[in-house]
Order: C-alpha cells, then sequence, then structure tokens
C-alpha cells in the first residue's frame, strides 16, 4: 500500500505529538515551526496521569520526566503564607517538569521515528483538499494536513471553524528561577498557590535545579502584569515572599488566559488540534495534557479506519466529550479569582473537601486516553 504522508504546522505538544504517533504508524511526517528553533513558552508543566501515558505510548517518557520531582501535594495560602486548604494526588501520577524538556524529548522521540522537521517555516493557511499553504508560497500536497498552530492559528482561521474565542478576565507572567541550595535539600514536591486580593504566587519546584514561578493577575492590574514585574510591588502585595521575589529578574511574559471553540476540529482533510483547537485556562494543568491525547488518539484513529474522513469524524465524536468537560471545569475554576477574598477562601476550602468537585477536577487526570 502506498505510504500516507502528514504535513503539521506547528512544533508545540500538540504537533510534536502527533508526529510521533502518526510516523510510529507508519506515515511519512513532516513538521513545520515558524520559529528558528524547537522553543516553548510558559516555564513550567504539570504533566499528570492521562499525558504521561501518552509520553509513554509515543517513547518520550522517560526522557521527559527525567530529574522532574512529581507533585504530589497543593497547598492554598494566604499573603502572609496562613493554610487555607490542602489538595493531594492520590491514585495517578504528577510531575512537575520544564517545559522545554518535554519539548525536547518529544523532537527526539520524533527525529527517531524519521520525522522530518523544518525551521523558520510559518503556516499560513490550508485547504480542505489537503494543500498546506507556506508563507513563502509554497504549498505541501498530503493526505492529512494538521494545524497545531496555536491559539493564533492561521490554518484554523482559513477554514473557519472558530466559533468561539473569548478573552478571559485574568492573565499569568511566568518564569524559572534557580533552585537556593536550600530548595535542593527540601524537594518535598509540594506545590504552593499563595493568594493576595486578585493575584497569586505559584511556586512550584520542576527539576533538581528550577522553580516554576506563576504570577496571576487580573488582565486590567497593570501594575501586576508590567513585564520586567515590578518587584517592590509584589513584596507589599505578598510580604512573606519577599526573599523569593528579590530573586525575580527581568524574565518573563505576560500572556492573557482565553477559551477557543470550534464547531469543528476538522474540514476536508485538515485536522485542527491543541490550542488552536480548545485552548483553555491553566485552572487545572491539562492545556498540554488535552493537546498531546487528542494528537495521539488522531493517529489512532486514523490507523483504525483508512477512510481519513470517516477517521476524523470518529475521532472527534469519541475524544470532544473529555475535552469540552476539561474546558468547563477549568474556567468555573477561575471564576474565585473575582470573589471577594473570605468567599474565595471559603470555595476553595470546600473545593478541596468536596469528593464531588474533586472527581471533576481530576476526571481529565485519570482519564486513560485513546491508545494507551
Amino acid at each position: 500500500m502506498r505510504r500516507r504522508h502528514a504535513e503539521i504546522a506547528g512544533a508545540g505538544f500538540a504537533g510534536l505529538t502527533a508526529a510521533c504517533a502518526l510516523a510510529q504508524r507508519g506515515w511519512s511526517v513532516r513538521v513545520h515551526e515558524r520559529a528558528e528553533r524547537l522553543r516553548t513558552t510558559g516555564a513550567g508543566i504539570y504533566i499528570y496521569e492521562n499525558g504521561l501515558r501518552v509520553l509513554e505510548a509515543v517513547s518520550a517518557y522517560a526522557t521527559a520526566v527525567q530529574g522532574a520531582p512529581f507533585a504530589h501535594t497543593r497547598e492554598v495560602r494566604d499573603e502572609r503564607g496562613r493554610l487555607i486548604s490542602v489538595h493531594n494526588w492520590k491514585g495517578s501520577r504528577v510531575f512537575s517538569i520544564v517545559r522545554q524538556n518535554v519539548i525536547n524529548a518529544l523532537a527526539a522521540a520524533a527525529h527517531d521515528a524519521a520525522v522530518e522537521i523544518v525551521t523558520n517555516s510559518p503556516a499560513i493557511g490550508a485547504t480542505p483538499d489537503g494543500e498546506l499553504i507556506l508563507a513563502n508560497g509554497t504549498r505541501h500536497k498530503a493526505d492529512l494536513v494538521v494545524a497545531a498552530d496555536g491559539s493564533n492559528s492561521r490554518i484554523r482561521d482559513s477554514l473557519a471553524l472558530l466559533t468561539k474565542r473569548k478573552y478571559l478576565v485574568d492573565g499569568s507572567i511566568r518564569l524559572l528561577l534557580e533552585k537556593t541550595a536550600t530548595e535542593c535539600a527540601a524537594g518535598d514536591g509540594r506545590t504552593i498557590e499563595y493568594w493576595s486580593g486578585t493575584r497569586r504566587i505559584l511556586y512550584t519546584p520542576c527539576s533538581e535545579t528550577d522553580i516554576y514561578i506563576a504570577l496571576t493577575m487580573l488582565d486590567a492590574d497593570e501594575a501586576a502584569k508590567t513585564v520586567p514585574v515590578r518587584n517592590n510591588a509584589w513584596k507589599r502585595w505578598f510580604p512573606s515572599l519577599e526573599a523569593l521575589i528579590d530573586r525575580i529578574g527581568t524574565q518573563g511574559r505576560y500572556d492573557r488566559f482565553e477559551l477557543i471553540k470550534l464547531r469543528r476540529w476538522s474540514a476536508g482533510r485538515v485536522a485542527v488540534i491543541g490550542d488552536a483547537a480548545h485552548a483553555l485556562p491553566p485552572n487545572i494543568g491539562q492545556g498540554g495534557g488535552c493537546a498531546m491525547m487528542n494528537a495521539l488518539s488522531l493517529a489512532v484513529f486514523l490507523e483504525r479506519e483508512t477512510d481519513i474522513f470517516k477517521a476524523l469524524e470518529i475521532w472527534e465524536r469519541n475524544e470532544r466529550p473529555i475535552t469540552d468537560h476539561t474546558q468547563r471545569i477549568s474556567y468555573l475554576l477561575g471564576l474565585p479569582t473575582t470573589w471577594p477574598p473570605a468567599l474565595r477562601a471559603a470555595a476553595l476550602g470546600l473545593a478541596g473537601r468536596s469528593k464531588w468537585l474533586t472527581a471533576q477536577r481530576t476526571r481529565t487526570a485519570l482519564h486513560r486516553p485513546t491508545g494507551t
């Protein structure tokens, strides 16, 4: 039989996972990355059981998690460090990882599967009959085009698939800090989320040498979202974290959270995956997990069903419900950001104690992805 060929736009979590999964199933695959090298933004990432299973399935797990700590407990504290609630992750693995390490692991697995990766190759559109259109005017014909080119996807927009793009009320500055000797010695696997009004600081060890820091604020909060970070202001808001905030230099960038929904995940021979299809706020840490799950399952359904159009239909019908659930829960868990502190503390405490809310929050993490 003729070997089927895929052209993929975007070498992030979704694009590289799809490349690995397709190539490992006999496809020839070429990935186009608009940047001059493979890189990611966002500093650190949580990868739960569902995402770890996908990494195992595409032979990237061992490299991705090397040196990364288990994240077994999440504490919520106020600006003075007083404990509000504790969330324990039980029954599944959770790692906090440097994002670039995951990209490097997926790229290595793609290379081992003979995937061609082309940098400085931005895509600007695609046609339903399977042509990927590059910025330089080149057109590549394929059995399948995969749009994994992020929330600003030009391929998705060229196919008029977008039904909802909602910019949310909050955003984040994310960065990495080098561990101190004390932090290296601790290694206790705790993630701590500190609240001060509508502002948050998320503290997460994510390697043997790095701490992942996320500063979260309302998008209207100009002082808080300024980069470089205004250290003196953040120290006033979080007096118990002065020593940590003093270590923040000029790094980091601000990104506003958003929610994206499509009327369909495909058009003809073009499939849309990752943030291009279903961007979501990071409140349960499943943006990367959903991207990788849907990328792997795409390859699985294309292996099971040789008719590409039928395979894409079955793929979306089977995979979209868990992604829709993840978007809903991520959005709802972000609502307390704007609530009065006393009400928010009560809600967060309830969320930590409620078995039903815990089940909703962890449903995606405990989901067994197609193909694993």
